[in-house]
């Protein structure tokens, strides 16, 4: 892998990451860009205890354009984009319409292909490992800011997710704060080592190579639907070797994961069969890499950042063809989910779309 760094015309940081070792990324940011003032603060609820960024400036942010006028694609002689060169492997960039900004964090956009009308489902395992390599260098380098606590890679898949941009892209949230979820998470592995001496994870992964909702199971890396899934479709990604983040992972996982992940995706677009109406060919999903906290880990006793297990949550909002699964009043009023689909039927489904 090549990494290039530059800047855009507002002072923008833009990495390229290239699976040639001769690549030039030398093209410079044409458009007359002035920097757009960030309005991000984080306000603490003082009822639930969590965090809300208030980020009023991305109202303004671009919302559905036209395809030649993708600010992800490639630049050429008439169109200037985000990606001043004419062609890309992978482009990072901090978001001009970020959630999070300055000391309240930061937000990148991370383009997984210049082609506009594909998918990471698409991507062959050499691009889709470019693209883990991309997350693994992002993880490092944003770790390393002061203000950051956490780092959350993670996909938005469709419109029905409220993607605005159609292009394949994911994003990069770095927190200056332990996230709510992944607090919970640390509560029950605390609990669970005093009260077992074991670790959670393993002892949930483990659970689960021995039950049925298994969905893939290769030498360094086991996919399943989660006992208790909030989604109608869920699956759960984890390293056979438990690692705290994406740097911990070793060559031999690193080089298996685009095979499983691809074939995760491909399977996912399988789920409702061929029937379904014009639009719905591809399922949305939200993909979420959860890794330890790089923060201190206060209130968890007993814990520490090697004892939290990387992994990959991968799920959808389509309960069947042509229905979602809306949050409703239980699940935005007390956060109690009520899933559709039982955990073993989605499993067995997930085995039944393999690909040929």
């Amino acid at each position: 892998m090549k990494k290039t760094s530059t800047r855009l015309a507002d002072g923008r940081e833009l990495i390229y990451y290239d699976s040639r070792d001769d690549a030039v990324r030398d093209a410079i940011d044409r458009r007359p860009l002035d920097p757009i003032s960030t309005t991000s603060e984080i306000r603490r609820d003082p009822l639930l205890g969590d965090a809300v960024a208030i980020a009023s400036h991305r109202q303004g942010r671009t919302y559905h354009p036209p395809a030649d006028e993708c600010p992800l694609c490639p630049s050429d002689g008439e169109r200037l984009s985000e990606v001043p060169d004419s062609s890309y492997d992978v482009a990072v960039f901090e978001n001009r319409f970020p959630s999070l900004a300055g000391d309240a964090g930061r937000c990148e956009v991370v383009c997984f292909t210049s082609d506009h009308d594909s998918s990471f489902a698409d991507l062959t395992p050499q691009q889709a490992g470019l693209v883990l390599d991309a997350w693994t260098d992002r993880t490092a380098e944003l770790s390393h800011l002061p203000s950051v606590e956490q780092v959350f890679c993670f996909e938005n898949r469709g419109a029905e997710i409220g993607v605005t941009l159609g292009h394949p892209h994911g994003q990069i949230y770095a927190y200056p704060f332990v996230t709510p979820r992944t607090s919970l998470m640390l509560a029950s592995l605390a609990a669970h080592k005093e009260a077992t001496g074991h670790n959670l994870f393993d002892d949930i992964v483990a659970d689960e190579l021995a039950g049925e909702r298994v969905v893939l199971d290769a030498e360094h890396w086991v996919a399943f639907v989660p006992y208790a899934a909030h989604w109608p479709y869920e699956v759960h990604l984890y390293p056979k070797r438990r690692v705290p983040d994406l740097l911990g992972l070793d060559e031999a996982a690193r080089t298996e994961f685009p095979q499983v992940y691809l074939e995760l995706l491909k399977r996912f677009d399988r789920i409702f069969g061929e029937g379904e109406t014009q639009g719905e060919a591809l399922t949305p999903y939200i993909s979420a890499w959860h890794q330890a906290p790089f923060g201190t880990l206060d209130g968890h006793d007993g814990v520490n950042r090697d004892d939290f297990a990387l992994h990959l949550e991968l799920f959808t909002i389509r309960r069947t063809s042509g229905k979602l699964k809306f949050l409703a009043g239980s699940e935005s009023g007390m956060s109690v989910f009520i899933n559709d689909v039982p955990p073993e039927a989605a499993a067995q489904r997930l085995r039944e779309v393999a690909s040929s």
